[in-house]
């Protein structure tokens, strides 16, 4: 099978699981899923957001899926237990399709590595 058709199988399977257990099967966009991964990453469980926390989790989830990409790395955990990310190298200007690629494949491999597609 070649990569293009793998990726789109296993975006396709995160889109219906995730879909399914969070949204009522609701379809969930790309940055939803960002959001639900920041979520993860910040490991507190559920609970209610404000606004700007909310963005702060994406910006969290962003970081994470970056960081194998060499753009993030993790710097600290704050007094709230907020993760925090320094800046390795700066993204390149890339275009909306290009950017959409990254961070899908960038998704499809955190879940890849939290054993999703076992």
């Amino acid at each position: 099978m070649n990569k293009k058709v793998d990726l789109r199988e296993k975006w396709e399977l995160i889109i219906k699981k995730l879909s399914s257990q969070f949204a009522d099967g609701d379809v969930l966009d790309v940055d939803a899923i960002i959001y639900l991964i920041g979520i993860q990453e910040l490991g507190k469980g559920r609970q209610t957001f404000k606004k700007d926390e909310k963005i702060n989790l994406m910006h969290i989830a962003i970081c994470k899926l970056l960081e194998p990409y060499g753009y993030y790395e993790f710097d600290f955990f704050d007094q709230d237990g907020w993760p925090h990310y320094k800046t390795i190298n700066e993204l390149p200007n890339l275009k909306p399709g290009e950017q959409s690629v990254l961070i899908k494949e960038a998704i499809i491999s955190y879940f890849q590595n939290l054993g999703f597609f076992n």
